[in-house]
């Protein structure tokens, strides 16, 4: 793809997403930051402190900025394609979970 196109599907996004997350101490991060945003919103529905909203943001995007600016060298997805990425996060993640990320990695053209 060019850097001046824009996906304009997810289905196109998504395997450029995990190309931009090809190291895993990149993909650790991203787990762990949606991991602490998630149990964040948890909290704040239950206890509807709408005080913590910051914290969820900076717990969700925090590592993930850190691995990007400082281990893969690029920029994140969420600057020009915010819902996606964040859709992408919990995405690669249930992957992980599922044990089926290394097989989704490999077809996006990304060792693991």
């Amino acid at each position: 793809m060019i850097n001046s196109e824009r996906y304009t599907t997810y289905k196109d996004f998504f395997p450029h997403y995990l190309r931009e997350h090809s190291k895993k101490r990149t993909r650790l991060l991203h787990y762990m930051g949606t991991g602490f945003s998630n149990l964040l919103l948890i909290i704040v529905v239950v206890t509807q402190n709408y005080y913590l909203i910051p914290l969820m943001l900076l717990a969700g995007y925090g590592p993930a900025w850190v691995a990007h600016f400082f281990i893969e060298h690029n920029k994140p997805a969420t600057f020009q394609y915010p819902l996606w990425s964040l859709i992408g996060d919990h995405h690669m993640t249930l992957l992980m979970l599922t044990g089926r990320l290394k097989d989704k990695m490999s077809k996006a053209g990304v060792n693991t």
